[in-house]
């Protein structure tokens, strides 16, 4: 669609607007006018010199607005307006489609989506569209039997209504129609699709009818689309010259993986073009009222709009029903993947992407979608705290036949937090919640602007709803709550919004209503002058082949880049077991800590299962033992980790005391994520200004893949602290655009570097993990390299992928002063069992060939890997 704010909708041939209103309408709009973008205007158009680039309102000619000097440069612009919109209109008029005959065939017609949506949605197309030229049949179909099939579809249709504005004669009427023009199907093989093909030719051909296109809306689940896809292709197509429009529900894949594999299967069958992906949610009034929001208030919330003014966003979808009856599915796909990666992280882009030249652009609107998901920063399971309400592992024994004592690690709940990584939003906190079995039932998105002002005269003697000291935010609430229904809301202190009047109204009632921390009476609020289902609104912009609120593939390929490597971390998390609606209280609160979300509340702990009251976490605060007649330190995990926090920062504090400076050698992996995030976020203290940071080991791969340890090390640690360049010491893996090959000396380069700036080449402090099967650093079992010898630095083989890797050898390691081993979690039991009652045996364990010939060696082990 064009921008000309006075064309008619391209699907409406014959609109009773003439070629010369447009045309005297064009020649009054000049520019600098209410049509400049930012205008306060109520009705406003959002973009300057209507079709024009907006980059030709700075030229001459726009320079002095519509107080022009002198007749012939009015005229001249005057006549030049004139043609550059009757280019816009005959642009308009040549993107429209001749009228023409439409088959709608709604797949799993006879389903709940079907009878809840879809089917209220295709009657109002109908309702729309009726009278403007097009002819429709809609055809149901599912895989039940003709007779049965008839019977629920007839079932589904007796509830189609119309909106208010609909005379109930008229109504009576189109309805009649509508259900004389609906047909069931069963499509269930080739020949079945053949069948239908032939019905609509036929029709075609008896009623003189020009084709113009079909719409296929599968409502089925994902795993039938294929077959689908390919009966549609080789037997349903429409002819030469007409459209065709496949509907596709979520989810669309599990994971990057399935979706990339589903979407390449499908391109297949379909053009890109043919693809409408729905995420209901765009449909919704508020979220799609976002983007335009933004633009026709882009003078206002210019300023705004960036982390300089911005405090937190907040975009939040509550429910109190459970997953009762849909365990199946919620088994499979659980809370992140139903909710938070479509529907949360959509509305994530409407707010954050940078604002598009042309809101109608789908291409331009995917282009600042892709610029924002690729400055997300990588979401870690810190990001993330889970829940599961307390029903839920009944429910998947009952519903899946599931034994006893069968428990489910799917999230019902889940907060997350995202960050963006650009110059608009860096520090600002982007916060997605959804779940079930909560206290209400509400969605909103909330922008939480900072309060730098100081009111210096009492709150008392001031309107509250224009105090600058009062909270100022901006929400887009999306339905249900206490408004009921959707909603633009802006604080009174920040700015008079603009929305198009014609379709959105002020709240004039319940002023005293309290909602997210002031009143009513102290917000612009606006809704809808009518609420229109979502489904409706999708399935019009289907027809009018208005893709820009639909899922392009690049789009849905972007956003489980974002999402399935925290899946993947979450996999055998176990959730916080919550009760479910208002007796979850303070359970679920959560907060942020640096990069990191965490619960408000410490859930209690059972040390010992089994009947009666166990041990919680207090009584075990940290145990002090031996272990290979070395010190131990064993605690519950987040007190393990702040005693080890604390120990090296000590140890710290004392070197660079008394030999001015701090040398610590890192192991990567996943043990140590918790204790570099706490070093980052509790330990302001520390003396990182005189500390070098060393690698105890890495894997062969380019230190900016998400595999390298330094990559890990600078994700969670480097980026947080304030430390000297020249002492950071990445491992050289990767010189001569080549890793890890024997002749570019990278091992000998990292020993001379050690032994150039570390006195005696001994380390203050050395962090060390242990695998399953007993290696530490990268030594592995059975292999000799780096457990003894006068190599520093060594590389290595390792039996898991990345197999090359570069290490610490052993007699380097014990040459430390101190040596820290950080155990934790069930998988390490079993080595820490067998470890424990080993000798010196570095050849088939080389964690026990670790003992520092001068220094100390203390163990730190929580209570999962230490009692199992």
């Amino acid at each position: 669609m064009n921008n000309c704010p006075l064309s008619p909708r391209a699907s409406v041939p014959g609109a009773p607007n003439p070629l010369w209103r447009w045309l005297l309408a064009c020649l009054f709009l000049l520019p600098g006018s209410a049509s400049a973008r930012g205008s306060s205007q109520p009705e406003a158009p959002a973009r300057s010199l209507l079709c024009l680039d907006p980059r030709l309102s700075q030229s001459p000619l726009a320079e002095k607005g519509g107080n022009l000097e002198g007749f012939p440069r009015a005229l001249g612009l005057a006549m030049l307006r004139i043609i550059i919109c009757a280019a816009c209109i005959l642009g308009s008029v040549l993107a429209q489609e001749p009228p023409g005959h439409v088959s709608i065939i709604l797949l799993g017609a006879t389903g709940d989506l079907a009878k809840k949506y879809l089917w209220q949605g295709l009657f109002q197309l109908y309702l729309d569209e009726a009278g403007n030229g097009h002819s429709f049949s809609f055809h149901g179909a599912a895989l039940t039997r003709p007779e049965q099939g008839q019977r629920l579809m007839a079932q589904a249709l007796e509830r189609l209504s119309c909106p208010p504005d609909v005379q109930p004669e008229r109504c009576a009427q189109l309805r009649e129609r509508f259900l004389q023009l609906s047909r069931y199907w069963q499509l269930q093989t080739a020949e079945d699709y053949v069948a239908l093909r032939e019905d609509i030719e036929t029709r075609l051909q008896q009623e003189g009818l020009r084709e113009a296109g079909r719409i296929f809306y599968f409502s089925v689940p994902a795993f039938a689309y294929l077959e689908i896809a390919q009966h549609i292709n080789s037997s349903c197509r429409p002819g030469p010259g007409a459209w065709l429009r496949v509907v596709l529900e979520k989810p669309f894949g599990h994971d990057r993986r399935s979706a990339q594999e589903l979407s390449k299967e499908l391109g297949t069958f379909f053009r890109e073009e043919e693809m409408y992906r729905v995420d209901h949610y765009l449909g919704k009034q508020t979220v799609a009222q976002i983007l335009p929001f933004r633009d026709r208030n882009w003078k206002a919330l210019d300023r705004l709009w960036s982390r300089h003014h911005v405090d937190r966003v907040e975009i939040i979808m509550k429910e109190t029903v459970d997953a009762e009856g849909r365990i199946s599915f919620y088994e499979e796909y659980g809370v992140i993947r139903d909710v938070i990666q479509n529907h949360l992280t959509e509305i994530l882009m409407y707010v954050a992407m940078e604002l598009p030249r042309n809101l109608s652009d789908p291409e331009e609107l995917l282009r600042r979608k892709l610029q924002t998901f690729r400055a997300l920063r990588s979401l870690e399971k810190g990001s993330v705290v889970l829940g599961q309400y307390q029903a839920y592992g009944g429910q998947v024994q009952k519903e899946l036949q599931k034994p006893a004592g069968y428990v489910s690690l799917t999230p019902t709940f889940a907060g997350v937090l995202l960050q963006i990584d650009n110059l608009r939003w860096e520090g600002v906190p982007f916060i997605l919640m959804s779940g079930k079995a909560l206290d209400e039932r509400v969605g909103y998105v909330r922008i939480v602007f900072k309060n730098r002002a100081y009111c210096t005269q009492s709150e008392s003697h001031r309107d509250s709803g224009k105090s600058q000291c009062q909270p100022r935010q901006i929400i887009f609430y999306i339905g249900h709550g206490v408004l009921g229904g959707p909603a633009v809301l802006v604080s009174r202190n920040l700015f008079k919004p603009s929305l198009p009047t014609r379709s959105w109204q002020e709240i004039q009632e319940m002023p005293d209503l309290h909602l997210f921390g002031q009143q009513l009476a102290d917000f612009h609020a606006y809704r809808p002058r009518q609420e229109r289902d979502a489904y409706s609104i999708l399935i019009s912009h289907i027809f009018h082949r208005q893709k820009n609120s639909f899922i392009t593939t690049e789009n849905l390929l972007a956003s489980w880049d974002v999402w399935t490597p925290l899946l993947d971390s979450i996999a055998q998390e176990v959730p916080r077991i919550y009760p479910g609606g208002a007796s979850n209280q303070h359970l679920l609160d959560f907060e942020q800590e640096g990069s990191q979300v965490v619960f408000v509340q410490r859930e209690v702990e059972q040390l010992v299962s089994g009947p009666g009251p166990g041990p919680v976490p207090g009584d075990f605060s940290i145990l002090r033992s031996k272990y290979r007649n070395s010190s131990l330190v064993s605690a519950w995990p987040e007190e393990l980790i702040a005693r080890l926090a604390s120990d090296i920062e000590a140890a710290a504090e004392w070197a660079v005391r008394h030999r001015g400076e701090f040398h610590l050698a890192l192991s990567g992996g996943a043990s140590p994520v918790a204790l570099f995030q706490r070093l980052a976020t509790r330990h302001y203290s520390f003396p990182w200004g005189h500390t070098h940071l060393w690698l105890v080991d890495e894997r062969c791969v380019p230190l900016t893949d998400p595999e390298s340890n330094f990559q890990g090390l600078h994700v969670h640690l480097l980026q947080h602290i304030r430390v000297p360049y020249c002492n950071i010491h990445p491992m050289p893996v990767h010189l001569h655009r080549r890793l890890c090959v024997e002749e570019d000396q990278g091992a000998e380069l990292y020993a001379k570097e050690i032994s150039a700036l570390v006195s005696n080449s001994s380390f203050d402090l050395v962090l060390l993990g242990v695998g399953t099967d007993g290696h530490t650093a990268s030594l592995f079992p059975h292999s000799p390299t780096g457990l003894e010898g006068d190599k520093l630095v060594v590389l290595t083989e390792s039996p898991a992928k990345p197999h090359q890797r570069m290490s610490l050898s052993l007699p380097l390691i014990n040459r430390a002063k101190k040596v820290a081993v950080l155990a934790m979690g069930k998988r390490k039991r079993d080595i820490a069992l067998l470890v424990s009652r080993v000798g010196h045996e570095p050849q088939k364990w080389p964690i026990s060939g670790v003992l520092p010939t001068s220094g100390q060696l203390i163990w730190y082990m929580d209570y999962d890997a230490f009692l199992g």
